[in-house]
């Protein structure tokens, strides 16, 4: 793969070749990456059974995997995070559920008052499941997208005012902005001896000491920004060239195609596999 180097405010950010591998999800539109999952995410949500949100899961892990091309430092964070988040949802549900509801499933730990039921684990199991799918579904755009594709293929495809569209764009790109400038307010405080000592209390009063000078430093940013896109006749006309133009070509189609026909698709073979009863 390609990449090309783009001005991205802070730091150099890679803009995927969208002409590369039919196999590589970050060649994709990124509209069909974020609107094709969203059947599947309501369905998973209302979903009562384990195997639904397992499948849902296993295929939005699978394209993450296949397709993703996502470093070995992501992918181990990814699968470590949500395999914790399962555990964890699965034990906290298993001890907050309702004794009465599930004292008919066996008991598999007691410990003095507190009984740990079978179906009190399966109803946390499937609730980790639930939020699990809806998570990795997500990230299957959120991992293999540009932002600034995105909001090009806004403009480009639903027809989003480019004067929205790249106002929104300009918002994005102060979160790294303000972290540089966090950073440096905390340097000079660390050189001026103003520690404020240990504690929550000395914790919030030291953050309360940050808000003033990055206030001051976005409201500098943003003026700044915003002479620089009036400069340049940002506005001045009901439609703008493109430097990168995200197209909408039969892979994209096909791809939303599946994602849409999964949501279906999925809870019809647990059925089938399961003889209608979840």
């Amino acid at each position: 793969m390609t990449a090309r180097a783009a001005r991205g405010g802070i730091g150099v950010v890679t803009e995927p070749d969208l002409d590369g591998s039919v196999l590589d999800l970050r060649t994709y539109n990124p509209l069909v990456k974020v609107l094709g999952p969203l059947p599947a995410m309501v369905v998973a949500i209302g979903s009562r059974d384990l195997l639904t949100p397992a499948l849902f899961a296993a295929l939005a892990l699978a394209l993450l995997l296949g397709g993703g091309r996502l470093a070995a430092r992501t992918l181990g964070g990814l699968l470590l995070g949500i395999t914790a988040l399962v555990a964890v949802m699965t034990v906290s549900f298993g001890v907050w559920t309702d004794p009465s509801r599930v004292e008919h499933t066996p008991a598999l730990l007691r410990l003095g008052p507190l009984t740990l039921w079978s179906g009190a684990l399966e109803t946390g199991l499937a609730t980790g499941l639930r939020v699990a799918s809806v998570v990795l579904l997500a990230l299957v755009s959120g991992l293999t997208t540009h932002g600034a594709d995105l909001v090009r293929s806004m403009i480009a495809q639903l027809r989003v005012p480019y004067r929205v569209g790249y106002a929104g764009l300009a918002a994005l790109r102060f979160v790294p902005r303000f972290a540089q400038e966090l950073d440096t307010i905390r340097s000079a405080h660390r050189v001026r001896g103003r520690s404020g000592g240990r504690g929550p209390f000395a914790g919030i009063r030291r953050y309360s000491g940050y808000a003033i000078p990055l206030l001051a430093g976005g409201i500098r940013h943003a003026d700044r920004v915003s002479l620089s896109m009036e400069s340049r006749g940002f506005g001045a006309y009901p439609r703008r060239t493109e430097r990168r133009h995200i197209p909408f070509r039969l892979r994209d189609g096909v791809l939303l195609a599946l994602l849409l026909a999964g949501a279906p698709l999925i809870p019809l073979l647990v059925s089938h596999l399961t003889g209608g009863t979840p």
